[in-house]
């Protein structure tokens, strides 16, 4: 028995498959969603998604979002989402470090837009770095964690 999980980014399908199980970042804390879970509709914070598929696990990093859950299918809209396979480490090194050193110019008190969003940018990129850093092994299969 399979769950179809779609994960749609602003600009792409970033994944769409048949699953066993969708762990979501949810902003309540992580929540695992298994064939015919209750309707549900919820905002995602940075963080990880997991999917797995018998003995296949992929890994989705995720800049917030929704993500809404139906008995047969679980759909989530990302602001941001890539599998961590084709995170590019060094140009996520490069937006980390620019994020840093605009951060280190912003004045917090004064443009808070613009301070919000560097530091959105310095979070994303250190989710990049952290999930590539953790999960980017290749295929990892369940019974060999």
């Amino acid at each position: 028995m399979s769950i179809r999980c779609e994960i749609v980014s602003q600009d792409r399908m970033v994944y769409q498959g048949d699953v066993d199980i969708v762990v979501l970042p949810g902003t309540d804390g992580e929540m695992g969603i298994l064939p015919h879970h209750a309707p549900l509709l919820t905002t995602l914070k940075f963080g990880l998604i997991k999917v797995r598929a018998k003995s296949e696990e992929q890994v989705f990093t995720v800049a917030g979002g929704v993500a809404e859950v139906q008995p047969d299918i679980v759909t989530v809209l990302a602001d941001a989402a890539e599998n961590v396979e084709e995170i590019d480490i060094a140009r996520a090194e490069a937006a980390r470090q620019n994020a840093e050193a605009a951060l280190s110019k912003l004045d917090r008190a004064g443009d808070v837009d613009a301070y919000l969003s560097v530091e959105a940018a310095l979070r994303r990129s250190a989710l990049r770095l952290d999930a590539a850093k953790r999960f980017r092994t290749g295929k990892r299969h369940v019974n060999e964690e």
